[in-house]
């Protein structure tokens, strides 16, 4: 069970990594400068496209890694 409780852990801190890392590459970018007036709703646009984003990425990474780890099963 406490192996579980790691695995959760480390999905969490991944997860928060890469949101965060989504969130500030987007803000690189400079979105409002694509448009003569910000739109209200753009920060919380910007927002909810990192969240989207970084948890796919960081959906792919542990899902490779798990792979990864499940193909140890193979060669027993």
């Amino acid at each position: 069970m406490k192996q579980v409780g790691i695995e959760a852990l480390l999905t969490l801190i991944v997860q928060f990594g890469f949101i965060w890392m989504t969130f500030k590459c987007i803000q690189g970018i400079h979105v409002e400068r694509f448009f003569r007036q910000a739109p209200k709703g753009l920060s919380m646009l910007i927002v909810l496209l990192s969240v989207a984003i970084g948890y796919i990425c960081a959906d792919f990474f542990m899902s490779f890694f798990d792979s990864i780890r499940n193909l140890t099963f193979l060669i027993k």
